[in-house]
């Protein structure tokens, strides 16, 4: 059974980190790219950060390049993806997706949510004062 299961949001104040952490098993997920996706109250899903299988390429979106890394760990029967988020803005409140690519990372197709094939249930990151 397919599971992506995503940890670590909570509440944190403009300029702090949070760390997100995701669980992907149920498959061969350490062949595929896997992303980061975020959604805020009344807007679409949007590209956060995407990584290719051996974790060498990665991908950003602009409004968090620089402050945000996304890395992986290919385990033995998980895949364990992780999004640092430093220096947080108030514009980066959301709900927070893990999603694992339907194949390789690649630059276009890997920032749309159409890539990807299997998506957790999300974790909330509020940033506030």
């Amino acid at each position: 059974q397919v599971q992506l299961a995503e940890s670590g949001g909570g509440w944190v104040r403009p300029g702090e980190s949070l760390r997100l952490s995701c669980a992907a098993s149920g498959s061969t997920f350490s062949r595929n790219g896997m992303g980061w996706f975020r959604q805020a109250a009344g807007k679409e899903r949007e590209f956060v950060a995407a990584i290719s299988h051996g974790g060498g390429i990665t991908y950003y979106a602009d409004s968090v390049k620089g402050r945000f890394t996304i890395s992986r760990d290919n385990a033995k029967n998980a895949v364990y993806v992780n999004l640092e988020m430093n220096n947080v803005n108030v514009a980066d409140t959301g709900v927070y997706y893990c999603a694992a690519d339907r194949g390789p990372l690649e630059f276009g197709r890997s920032r749309q949510t159409a890539a990807y094939e299997y998506w957790g249930q999300g974790t909330q990151v509020t940033v506030s004062s």
